[in-house]
């Protein structure tokens, strides 16, 4: 895994007019259910990010592009919940992690709506918390109410979180005279 995700990282790098499209596929995947559970995307996000301390790429463009794709995933999930409603839960993959499944029905009940706010940066939830948005039944305009902020701030803080990580390293490595 850790190949293929520094193999990843090195395309982007030699290929930075590609960062918002790679951003936007990798959030999509991420927070689609039926796709998330598969692809380590918050890793690559996050050594994206510390790409943007290297100066190899910048960081709007990623931004927009991971806001966008997380926008358009949580949404399509919510959609997924909405049309098929309970029976999905029990179709694969999500029958292969039935913990994931039991954690969003919790995080409904106990949060409500805020869930879907809190499913954002928490990677257990985030594979099941949009689509339970739409078996729950919510309607479309509340579930944007708190899904469009959550995914720009998703989108801004898992990358920068990577950014800052690197230019920390960055700096240890100059102060330790490497």
């Amino acid at each position: 895994m850790d190949g293929w995700i520094s193999s990843v990282l090195s395309f982007i790098e030699a290929n930075r007019e590609w960062t918002f499209w790679i951003a936007l596929a990798f959030a999509f995947g991420e927070t689609v259910a039926l796709v998330s559970i598969l692809i380590p995307s918050t890793a690559i996000l996050v050594g994206v990010g510390a790409l943007v301390a290297t100066g190899a790429i910048d960081f709007p463009p990623l931004w927009a592009g991971a806001a966008i794709g997380a926008f358009l995933g949580s949404t399509f999930s919510w959609w997924l919940g909405q049309s098929f409603g309970q029976s999905i839960l029990g179709a694969w993959p999500l029958s292969r992690y039935p913990e994931n499944t039991q954690k969003g029905v919790e995080a409904f009940r106990r949060w409500g709506l805020y869930a879907v706010v809190i499913g954002h940066f928490f990677g257990p939830l985030r594979s099941v918390v949009f689509l339970m948005a739409g078996v729950s039944r919510i309607r479309f305009l509340r579930f944007q109410s708190v899904n469009l902020p959550g995914c720009i701030a998703w989108a801004w803080f898992v990358p920068k979180f990577g950014e800052v990580g690197g230019r920390l390293l960055g700096w240890l490595w100059t102060a330790l005279g490497f």
